[in-house]
């Protein structure tokens, strides 16, 4: 099997793309977008997944946004620091998206599908963002998606990222932990290994 068409058969078509966002709060109607990161997975030729790219970007929050300063002690992020590089929300979005579709080519997939943990928190950010932005070319799948928390419930018999990272025998940052780029790092790494786990199982279906 091939890396240049391995991920399209192996996930029908769809090409998993782990997405982390950072926010000003949990109502993805109301609440500030304010980082957004997308690993990129590659599939090599003995058919074993690795992560790949990281894209990510620090999102200005749309005009209105509701910020709660209980969500921005946890992600320490300060969305008016003056050194802040963010970047208006659909430019942050086209952006990803590019680099989304480019892999989508490379790996002759029809559509991405969005892996995260706690994968309708990230889905239902990412949706209302591409809403209020007005693109009308989105990659995604707009509801279906990888919840690397059941599939490392499954896997590990933990849910909590951290202690799902421990459980399958990575090291946890606590210091990089809650930036988008670091947790969706972290949730590819998880995502790779537990579908590689199953590659035995796959080879013989086929």
């Amino acid at each position: 099997m091939s890396s240049s068409n391995g991920i399209a058969s192996r996930f029908r078509g769809f090409l998993p793309v782990v997405v982390d966002v950072e926010t000003g709060g949990f109502n993805a109607k109301t609440d500030a977008l304010l980082e957004i990161a997308a690993v990129l997975i590659d599939y090599d030729s003995d058919g074993i997944l690795r992560r790949g790219e990281t894209v990510r970007y620090h999102v200005k929050p749309f005009e209105g946004a509701n910020l709660e300063p209980a969500s921005l002690a946890v992600n320490g992020i300060d969305p008016h620091h003056p050194l802040r590089p963010a970047i208006d929300e659909r430019d942050a979005l086209q952006r990803v998206f590019r680099e989304v579709r480019r892999s989508m080519r490379e790996h002759h997939c029809n559509r991405a599908i969005l892996v995260g943990h706690n994968a309708a928190f990230d889905l239902g950010f990412l949706n209302e963002a591409i809403e209020r932005s007005d693109i009308k070319r989105n990659p995604f799948h707009p509801f279906s998606c990888f919840d690397t928390a059941t599939l490392c419930g499954v896997a590990f018999g933990q849910t909590v990222l951290a202690r799902a990272v421990a459980a399958a025998g990575f090291e946890w940052d606590e210091e990089s932990a809650h930036s988008a780029a670091y947790d969706a790092e972290i949730t590819a790494d998880l995502f790779c290994e537990i579908v590689n786990r199953f590659k035995s199982v796959y080879d013989t279906s086929l």
